[in-house]
This record gives structure tokens, C-alpha cells and sequence, in this order.
């Protein structure tokens, strides 16, 4: 993939990237497993753990994509893949880059990527750690350098503890608070102004003060500068979740929703939920996540016509459509997936019966061998 990673004029972004994924599987397999497979055609008993399973969504430029869900759902794996840090040599299927497979040492170059736990020199002060990051990332030298980290302080609002240490994350006395080390964070990785911000809970910890406020921060970026952000989150405020304009809800490495967070309210109302008013509708659909199926294309389509026949007021029709749509598409696609499941096996057990046969008659061959 061609990708173009010349350094971006600050304030203007040239480029833009959709990111995509299209039935992304990734799953837990070490060396030794792999190496047994090669040589010894064996595999442990045990079933495969996949981490993400069948993952289709996208991020657009100008928008916020948050990838939400309950504890191990695979959220930041799935970030991880989008970052390009886990090689697409374990990954099935691809993730593309505005139409095309991401390379990922390519895509390292114009995004920037925060990690959950920061890695910030508690000694120096944030003009300092941002000084050395802009030295480590920008070809201009030392003028460029500055001129950038002035204007990023200005836009994260950090300019009032340009001179303050970062102190340990604790309550001692010198230190900057847990939404101004958060904010250093992820300027730190935006000093060379990417296209594509990846950012692993940036709310994680934080008072809901300071979470909107790096929320509101991100939003900015997003509409102002054409950046595409793809974050994690958890738990959002209601404040927050306002911001947020696509939503890829995980459970256990599946999709259960990919799309806007109006549209994953439809989808509750046609489950038979009711969101009580102090519940905001993400916070909702985790908590009754397992009433939720599976969200594939068909399913979407189907949810979709299922809304617009309510919205029509067709009540009387309604029950008869709803039956006829959910019977003819979505039971023929789970009938295709079984016989597709079916072959695969049957394919599987005809290559190891066949391996097993070899390696019987290659054992024959060698006996009547050595008895010559």
C-alpha cells in the first residue's frame, strides 16, 4: 500500500484515512503450537480462544469511533490491530487503509498511537517532555520543534503548566492533576500531527470533568482538523457519549453493534428493552448485551426495515412483516454458515486422515527397508 506519509502541513490536514476491517478474526496460538502443527501435524485438545471473531467495522476521517464493551471483550486488541502493533501475519483477514491493505510500518509513520498507561519522566516538566518528543519526531530541529509544541499546548490547554513538573500521579505538592497528565500523554504522540489518532481509554481514570474535557479536546481535532480518531472507553457520561459519532460495541470478541448510538437505541426498543431516563443507552446495552445478536449485514438491514415499518405506524401489519423478515434472509444465512461450518470440518478431517495414512506407509516403507 502506498500511503502518503510526508509530513503534513500543521493546522491543515492534507490527507484523510478510513480505516476498515471486514470479517477480522484473531486468535491465541504460541510458537510451540504452530511448530507441532508444521512438523507433527498435531494440535492441542483444547478449542481455540478466539479474541476477536468476524470483526467488521470502519472509522471515518472527521469523526470519533469508540470501541466500547464490558472487561475482555477484546477492545484493545482490536485497537492494537487498527494501530498496526500486532503483525497481520496472525491476523485473519486485513485492515484497510482507505480502500487498500494497511502496511503497517507505513501507517506507524502517520498515526499516532496513546497507550493506557503513560510513560512520562516525572522530573520534567511539560513543556520539556514535549520538547523532547517534537525533537525525536520532527526533521525541522530545534525551531520547528518549538513553534509545535507552542501550538500544541495551546490546543490541549496546557499552557498554564508549561513550567510545572509531571510529578509521580500522586497528591504531593508540584505535580500536574490526572487530566493535565492524560492531556501530556496524548500530546506526546500528536506533536508530529497525525492523520489517525488511536487512543486506548483516555477517560480511564479521571473525574467527569476532566474526561469531557479530553473528550471535548478529541472532538475538536476531529471536525476542525479532518483527523480520523478511533478510542476505547468503558463507561461514558452521558456528556460524553454526545460526542461520540460511530459506536462498535464488543462481547466476547463478537460485534453486537456497529454503528450510531440512535441506532443502537432502535435496536434495544426492538428487543422489548426499556432504558429508564437515568441510564444513558451504551451504559444500557452492556448491561444487556447477551439479548443482543450478533450484528452482521443482514442483521442491520433487517433492523433497519423492522424501524422504518414502525416508524410508518403500520400497527397492524407490523407483527406479520416483522415475522416474514426474520424468517426468510437471517435463517437462510445461519442455514449457509452451518453447511459452510460443516465443510471446513469434513475438509480438516479428510488433510489429517490423509497426513496419518502417509505417515503410516512412508513407516511401512522404511521397515521393509532396513529389513532388506
Amino acid at each position: 500500500m502506498d500511503l502518503p506519509v510526508k509530513s503534513p502541513v500543521f493546522g491543515d490536514q492534507k490527507f484523510s484515512y478510513r480505516l476498515e476491517t471486514n470479517n477480522l478474526s484473531y486468535k491465541l496460538c504460541s510458537k510451540f503450537d504452530e511448530l507441532k502443527w508444521v512438523f507433527l501435524g498435531k494440535t492441542q485438545n483444547k478449542p481455540t480462544k478466539f479474541i476477536l471473531k468476524e470483526v467488521t467495522c470502519e472509522a471515518k476521517p472527521g469523526e470519533i469511533t469508540a470501541i466500547a464493551g464490558p472487561s475482555g471483550a477484546g477492545k484493545t486488541t482490536l485497537l492494537e490491530i487498527l494501530a498496526g502493533k500486532i503483525s497481520t501475519n496472525e491476523v485473519c483477514n486485513h485492515v484497510f487503509v482507505n480502500d487498500r491493505p494497511m502496511n503497517a510500518k507505513q501507517f506507524r509513520r502517520l498515526s499516532g498511537y496513546v497507550t493506557q498507561d503513560d510513560a512520562l519522566f516525572p522530573l520534567l516538566t511539560v513543556q520539556e517532555t514535549l520538547m523532547y518528543s517534537a525533537l525525536l519526531r520532527l526533521k525541522g530541529g530545534a525551531k520547528e520543534a518549538t513553534n509545535r509544541v507552542k501550538r500544541l499546548m495551546k490546543e490541549l490547554g496546557l499552557e498554564q503548566v508549561a513550567n510545572s513538573r509531571i510529578g509521580d500521579g500522586s497528591n504531593n505538592k508540584g505535580g500536574i492533576s490526572g487530566g493535565e497528565r492524560r492531556r501530556v500523554s496524548i500530546g506526546v504522540d500528536l506533536v508530529h500531527d497525525p492523520s489517525v489518532v488511536l487512543i486506548d481509554e483516555p477517560t480511564s481514570g479521571l473525574d467527569s470533568a476532566s474526561a469531557l474535557h479530553v473528550t471535548t479536546l478529541l472532538k475538536s481535532m476531529a471536525v476542525n482538523q479532518g483527523k480520523t480518531i478511533v478510542l476505547t472507553i468503558h463507561q461514558p457520561g452521558f456528556r460524553i457519549l454526545q460526542l461520540l459519532d460511530h459506536i462498535v460495541l464488543l462481547s466476547n470478541g463478537f460485534v453486537m453493534h456497529n454503528g450510531s448510538l440512535q441506532f443502537l437505541e432502535q435496536r434495544l426498543k426492538l428487543f422489548g428493552h426499556h432504558i429508564p431516563h437515568h441510564v444513558n443507552v451504551l451504559e444500557f446495552a452492556i448491561d444487556v448485551i447477551e439479548t443482543l445478536e450478533i450484528q452482521n449485514p443482514v442483521s442491520i438491514n433487517i433492523t433497519r426495515r423492522i424501524t422504518q415499518e414502525r416508524s410508518n405506524n403500520q400497527e397492524l401489519e407490523f407483527h406479520g412483516r416483522t415475522t416474514k423478515i426474520l424468517n426468510s434472509p437471517f435463517e437462510e444465512g445461519i442455514r449457509k454458515e452451518k453447511l459452510l461450518y460443516k465443510l471446513e470440518l469434513g475438509f480438516s478431517l479428510l488433510v489429517l486422515l490423509s497426513c496419518y495414512l502417509q505417515q503410516q506407509k512412508d513407516c511401512q516403507f522404511s521397515c521393509k527397508k532396513e529389513e532388506y
